[in-house]
């Protein structure tokens, strides 16, 4: 993989000329491999990772090499992370470019009362998808939903690798970065929750029927998943409201962003759908500041659209997975009429035909639409 062609690529290269940088995301989605990339062969000194010792030591003594670029590694583990930066970037910023990479806390601290307002861009990492992998082959997009989008395991073409890899991954996620961003006491119940979480995608999430599994309480199984969403572990997408429409306004749909871990093949075609989409959606609030969200339809009569992008709150994409069927949903039929001007979209995992209905509604192989993201 050239990581010049990595989305994200030409957007830091700007934004590193103007302030800070910090880029967030899944662990292992390849943000240090990125970073060192972009430092060059000349720069790599410009590389600290506050995780190896001789590097914490050069930057709590501040005696940072004389490189004209410096890449600071999970600095964000350090309680006075925000502080340090700002004066950093006060002193330096006129003749250094600072890029920041972590995961979970870059995204979670930078919220309110920042330090640090103004002196940074924040921009999202994410897994491969079929638009940055440039996938035209359904081999190949059978591939990448077999193995799921992070570097690692899809680089490794191994269903045996990406196996073992994901449950690896998750082993790290829980006794690494959990443990040092939460105190958690009842860590037992915690890996089940993880263990249970991939079975329930696709539909609203109950945390009163995982509460009375786990024999936990209600607030502590919501705790958890924020956690894991802080971590990016998974992430949530809520109901779609609208006055025209008797929508449900609270339950919750969750997606894994290894979409690997759901077994079942229409839910986990649908959970790499969603992560295609989330990309596509955080990309543009981060480079293009749209308002724009994803979220899903759901009223009070069962009817149901897996996803539905916003922009100013108004739909402009409906997306309904099927694994092979052509028919179109009644759903997203009734979805349209009430939103003439969404554009929506039937997309299948297997079927091969490309025909758009009379309600005007798209039906497609899913590479079709997945291709046209980012």
């Amino acid at each position: 993989m050239n990581y010049q062609n990595r989305y994200l690529f030409d957007q830091v290269q700007q934004d590193l000329a103007k302030k800070m940088v910090f880029l967030a995301g899944p662990r292992q989605v390849g943000k240090t491999t990125f970073a060192k990339f972009l430092l060059g062969k000349q720069q790599q000194a410009g590389y600290l990772n506050w995780d190896i010792a001789a590097h914490r030591e050069k930057l709590l003594k501040q005696q940072l090499p004389p490189t004209d670029f410096w890449v600071l590694d999970e600095i964000h583990k350090y309680k006075s992370w925000r502080n340090y930066l700002k004066g950093l970037y006060d002193q330096f910023h006129e003749d250094k470019k600072i890029l920041v990479t972590g995961s979970a806390r870059l995204d979670l601290y930078r919220r309110g009362g920042d330090s640090l307002q103004g002196r940074y861009h924040f921009l999202r990492l994410y897994p491969f998808t079929v638009a940055e992998l440039a996938i035209t082959k359904q081999k190949d997009y059978e591939q990448l939903l077999k193995l799921s989008g992070f570097p690692e395991p899809f680089l490794s073409s191994s269903a045996v690798d990406a196996k073992r890899w994901s449950r690896d991954y998750r082993q790290r996620l829980i006794q690494e970065d959990l443990l040092s961003l939460e105190p958690v006491h009842d860590v037992g119940n915690l890996e089940l929750l993880m263990l249970r979480l991939p079975a329930l995608v696709g539909s609203p999430l109950s945390l009163n029927n995982l509460r009375e599994d786990l024999q936990v309480s209600h607030h502590t199984i919501d705790k958890w998943i924020e956690i894991f969403c802080k971590l990016y572990a998974v992430f949530k997408i809520a109901p779609l409201g609208s006055p025209g429409i008797r929508a449900i306004k609270k339950a919750q749909k969750h997606y894994h962003f290894d979409w690997s871990l759901v077994t079942q093949a229409g839910p986990r075609f649908e959970n790499l759908v969603a992560v295609h989409l989330l990309k596509w959606v955080h990309y543009e609030q981060d480079t293009q500041a749209r308002n724009v969200e994803l979220r899903y339809f759901r009223d009070n009569d069962g009817r149901e659209v897996d996803f539905v992008i916003t922009e100013d709150d108004q739909p402009i994409y409906a997306i309904e997975c099927k694994v092979s069927d052509d028919d179109i949903s009644k759903h997203l039929n009734y979805f349209k009429r009430k939103f003439p001007q969404c554009e929506a979209w039937q997309l299948t995992s297997d079927a091969q035909a490309h025909f758009i209905s009379k309600d005007g509604i798209h039906c497609a192989q899913a590479m079709e639409f997945l291709k046209k993201l980012i």
